[in-house]
């Protein structure tokens, strides 16, 4: 576990990451990262996006029945 301090930033308060979280997560500056709540109010902080990926599953699903057609519209 990593303690972050919150820090002023403007009008707002931020939590600065360090280099390390950084680097282990694959973010870089200007990224975008998703806060999910779980059980017993915790919540994670993580640069995967569910809704997303659940969009890109039935994208490939669709891919993958209408190839040819894709294919056709392709040309």
């Amino acid at each position: 576990m990593t303690a972050l301090k919150l820090t002023q930033i403007g009008n707002s308060v931020g939590v600065i990451l360090p280099k390390e979280l950084l680097a282990r997560l694959k973010l870089e500056k200007g990224d975008t990262v998703f806060l999910t709540e779980v059980a017993n109010g915790a919540v994670t902080l993580s640069p995967y996006d569910a809704d997303f990926e659940a969009q890109m599953d039935a994208a490939r699903k669709v891919m993958k029945t209408r190839r040819q057609v894709l294919r056709e519209l392709a040309k």
